[in-house]
């Protein structure tokens, strides 16, 4: 791993905990917060691709297991991640790979509705896969019911991954990070 790799994780790790600057908006019927820092999660994917997605969202949550309090609200320390939240936390280093390895294999021909399928994809889908069961198994309540409070996410998670696809789309013209994968 190169330097310039090492400074891209801790920069996308960065990010996603400043992020957590805008307050939380807690919906009632799951407990779990409503942040911007799933938006983190979808621009190191989208921008680092992969692997180095993945680590980014690996160290930010290393971090708030330590206790950094990084989390919207001010949250941290490892109790975060046995709420009502933990699911999507945990599911966050797999939706930043998903992307990143998605938008690897689009690379040549990404453009925004590319990019954009690839966030709802890797992100919004891969995240409500974590998150949902474990809102159930946390908040001891029905399956039907975490999924039917986590539709109060879909929203603005769509706007997430229109911003991340506009970013993506925009740093490759510029300064592009990531390498062109075969889809082999």
């Amino acid at each position: 791993m190169s330097t310039r790799d090492i400074v891209h994780i801790a920069l996308f790790a960065a990010i996603v905990a400043a992020l957590g600057v805008f307050p939380p908006i807690i919906l009632p019927l799951v407990g779990v917060p409503i942040t911007a820092q799933s938006l983190g999660v979808m621009l190191a994917g989208s921008v680092l691709g992969a692997r180095r997605g993945g680590l980014a969202v690996l160290l930010f949550l290393a971090l708030v297991a330590a206790g950094a309090p990084l989390l919207a609200g001010g949250r941290g320390g490892f109790g975060v991640f046995l709420g009502p939240s933990g699911g999507f936390l945990i599911g966050w280093p797999v939706a930043a790979f998903a992307i990143g390895w998605l938008v690897e294999r689009t690379w040549q021909r990404l453009d925004l509705g590319r990019a954009f399928l690839a966030n709802v994809l890797g992100g919004i889908l891969v995240m409500y896969a974590f998150g949902v069961p474990w809102i159930a198994v946390a908040a001891e309540i029905p399956l039907a019911t975490a999924f039917t409070g986590a539709l109060g996410f879909v929203p603005g998670d769509l706007v997430k991954a229109g911003i991340a696809a506009v970013v993506a789309v925009t740093v490759k013209r510029a300064y592009p990070i990531i390498e062109a994968k075969t889809s082999a």
